[in-house]
């Protein structure tokens, strides 16, 4: 019988306070604590990230334990994002795991937010299925867009990724175009269900068969719109619907092209979507038709392992700890951190 393995979970890369508690790889909780205070600036503002983070990040691994029914004193080790992210913010993180496993004289894990997306779908949840390996994973979010090969739960590859925006900056930019508050995304998705996503057609960028582009799709969606709202200064409003189906459209149909291509390089049809955007309702249909299509068997995570949340941090950290990979207490926050470090 295993011995009974408790792992907290904490993740602070952006604006999103969040604590969870994992046993043996299933979740006991998922504490999030968002920060409303960015949406009046249109964009997460670093400095009032990391000091939310600061008030958040005691009560919320306080509520993680209580929800899970786990004190302190049980806990096997703690895992928590080095990084990619706002550098204050992960500070906050590591800084506050670094003393609790000290305190606690438990072994320290530092997860990669990036792997971490990947492998949330290593939860343990009767409702969903795990991916086989070797499999192709799309890795979506506000600062990422890219194609991992993932041989096993450590061994990855990038085979493609963006040039310039990730491909949640552009769903955003493009919602601030049409005026739409902050964060932008998950509105494009919901009025394009209500419009006709061929009403506008956007030029797709030309890139490397695996890479992506999104800075031009944005410029084109500005040029587009000033266009015709000169023409008619009520066109946002009078074709909200079609606008955002018709953005929502093109997204989708580069994000599905670039899948098709890494499918046929790789001859791997084991295919899994992660992070906040593969929340987006039209890439799950088009995913799961994609099934039917092309024989692809998908993975799609549950939406509230979609987002940064800490359940993905603990499941990581959960294999590592079986690995016997952990950190040495000078280990650091980084910014930039590649998936393969």
């Amino acid at each position: 019988m295993q011995k009974p393995i408790y792992i907290l979970g904490i993740e602070s890369s952006c604006d999103d306070t969040s604590a969870s508690v994992i046993y043996n790889g299933k979740v006991l909780s998922n504490v999030i604590a968002n920060q409303e205070v960015h949406s009046k600036y249109g964009g997460v503002v670093p400095e009032l990230a990391s000091r939310a983070h600061q008030q958040n990040i005691l009560p919320v691994v306080q509520q993680a334990l209580a929800q899970a029914k786990v004190t302190k004193n049980q806990l096997s080790a703690v895992a928590f994002t080095r990084g990619p992210g706002l550098m204050g913010s992960l500070l906050v993180g590591t800084s506050f795991a670094k003393s609790l496993a000290l305190g606690l004289e438990i072994p320290l894990i530092d997860v990669n937010h990036m792997q971490a997306h990947i492998l949330a779908h290593f939860i343990d949840d009767e409702d969903s299925k795990k991916p086989n390996f070797p499999f192709i994973c799309l890795t979506i979010s506000g600062g990422h867009t890219q194609i991992v090969k993932v041989t096993n739960h450590f061994e990855m590859k990038v085979l493609g990724e963006t040039i310039d925006d990730a491909v949640g900056e552009a769903f955003d930019k493009s919602a601030k175009i049409l005026g739409l508050p902050y964060p932008g995304g998950p509105l494009i998705d919901k009025y394009a269900q209500l419009g006709n996503p061929k009403a506008y057609k956007f030029t797709q960028p030309k890139v490397g068969d695996l890479d992506f582009s999104f800075s031009g799709l944005k410029t084109g969606i500005l040029y587009f719109i000033q266009k015709k709202v000169r023409l008619n200064p009520d066109f946002i409003e009078e074709n909200l619907n079609d606008i955002c189906a018709s953005i929502q459209y093109t997204i989708v149909e580069i994000l599905m092209a670039k899948l098709k291509n890494a499918v046929k390089k790789t001859g791997i049809k084991q295919i899994a979507i992660a992070g906040g955007v593969s929340a987006n309702s039209a890439i799950r249909e088009r995913l799961q038709l994609a099934e039917k299509h092309f024989g692809w068997t998908t993975y799609i995570p549950k939406f509230e392992y979609t987002t940064d949340n800490a359940a993905m941090i603990a499941i990581t950290g959960y294999l590592k700890y079986l690995n016997h990979t952990f950190s040495d207490v000078s280990v650091t926050a980084k910014a930039r951190l590649k998936v393969i470090e």
